[in-house]
């Protein structure tokens, strides 16, 4: 009987030992996020550095030791801003067991809301993708987590008519690409120029935005009191440098955040001193997250790419998605236990209330009804080596920008 029960314990612990070593549980025990991007046409400005910092704050919380017995794979692809390319990576993130998917591109993020939607899984859409999505009851699996263009756009005004004691009888120009992007703040900053009395122009330049004189021509005989500028890239160069050809003042131009420290040391970091843009995560290394990365991340040898780009205002923003994402991993995890799936992970963004990062971001609360975290965002200044706050954290007009989610909203439901 001894031999017999030996055996069995034998055979048992031979059991355990290859359940633990099963792809199965493997699979529970890692989790993966698709953090796909636009490595080859139209967001190449941003995508290396964004992509940089995702990866990078994957790997540190790895080192630190996962989330309650997880440890997480970031998986990268290039779908080259193409919807249909973007699908198909889709599809097969899917059949990979993917919890969480971000694109980091308007067009391709929209070509997969629907089957998102479908099929349960969380869409990150921070910076890009539908506006609307911040209204959770129709988008409920879609997250854009951060300040939307709608928002940044009500910041600004705020900021104009909180620097002027008032934005009655100011003439603001807007002056953005032709493009479904530069198009889509115009409904809120028209909404508020009713509500305030301003006087609002537009002025729009063809894509890319490589030519852009004509408009700044035009823009110059208005003459604006603020002109606000919504380009990306090499757009917003351009833009800046005829803007100052044209004889305007920096101080009253304010941008949308496609604005960063490369830009200003591309059209002359002396040139544009004074611009202003709109802000959603801080800029720079000093911040005990980003000094975390640098000890544990590139100590170790183990950063996804140059350690001069740590600090980079792109490189934060892709920080700031992994701090937002991670924190509903942790309190789905906390909440409802393994295995991590993404019908969990929506569930514990949904319950960030507060998330305190120590002024890396402002303060984001996520709801079952509002997925954008709260719209705050604040205006940084060009001093010719830094961005330099000169707002607070704040969420602006948001009466506003939810009256024109729902509106749009409202059609999306009629439209599935």
């Amino acid at each position: 009987m001894g031999r017999i029960k030996k055996f069995r314990l034998f055979t048992g612990s031979m059991l355990v030992a290859a359940a633990l070593a099963s792809p199965v549980l493997q699979a529970q025990e890692t989790a993966k996020f698709a953090l796909f991007h636009d490595f080859t046409k139209v967001y190449t400005f941003v995508a290396d550095e964004i992509s940089q910092g995702q990866r990078d704050y994957v790997t540190l919380i790895n080192e630190e030791g996962g989330i309650k017995g997880y440890k997480f794979e970031a998986l990268v692809r290039d779908h080259g801003n193409e919807p249909q390319r973007g699908i198909e990576l889709y599809n097969r993130a899917r059949e990979e067991g993917v919890v969480y998917y971000n694109f980091f591109s308007t067009p391709v993020s929209n070509a997969i809301v629907p089957r998102a939607l479908q099929d349960k899984v969380v869409l990150g859409m921070p910076l890009t993708g539908r506006a609307d999505a911040i209204v959770g009851e129709v988008f409920p699996y879609v997250f854009p987590m951060m300040a939307t263009y709608w928002s940044q756009a009500a910041r600004i005004l705020q900021y104009i008519e909180e620097s002027e004691g008032g934005l009655k009888g100011k003439k603001i120009a807007y002056v953005h690409i032709d493009s479904p992007f530069g198009r889509e703040p115009i409904p809120i900053v028209d909404k508020l120029s009713r509500q305030k009395s301003f006087e609002l122009r537009t002025f729009a330049y063809p894509s890319p935005g490589n030519e852009q004189s004509a408009v700044w021509s035009d823009v110059r005989r208005y003459r604006p009191d603020h002109v606000i500028l919504w380009g990306a890239g090499n757009a917003q160069l351009v833009s800046i440098r005829e803007a100052v050809r044209n004889g305007i003042d920096p101080a009253k131009m304010l941008s949308v955040v496609w604005l960063t420290e490369t830009d200003m040391k591309n059209v002359g970091e002396r040139t544009a001193i004074g611009i202003k843009r709109a802000e959603v995560v801080k800029p720079g290394r000093d911040h005990p997250i980003i000094q975390r990365i640098l000890d544990k991340v590139y100590k170790a040898g183990k950063g996804a790419g140059p350690e001069e780009r740590v600090g980079s205002s792109y490189y934060n923003y892709g920080v700031a998605d992994m701090v937002v994402t991670f924190e509903g991993v942790k309190l789905a995890l906390e909440k409802f236990g393994p295995p991590l799936t993404s019908e969990k992970l929506k569930l514990g963004l949904e319950m960030i209330r507060d998330l305190d990062t120590q002024g890396f971001m402002p303060p984001v609360t996520i709801t079952e009804q509002d997925h954008q975290g709260g719209g705050y965002a604040r205006v940084s200044q060009w001093d010719g080596k830094a961005w330099v706050p000169v707002s607070d954290w704040a969420a602006a007009f948001q009466d506003v920008v939810w009256e024109q989610a729902r509106e749009s909203a409202a059609k999306f439901n009629q439209t599935k």
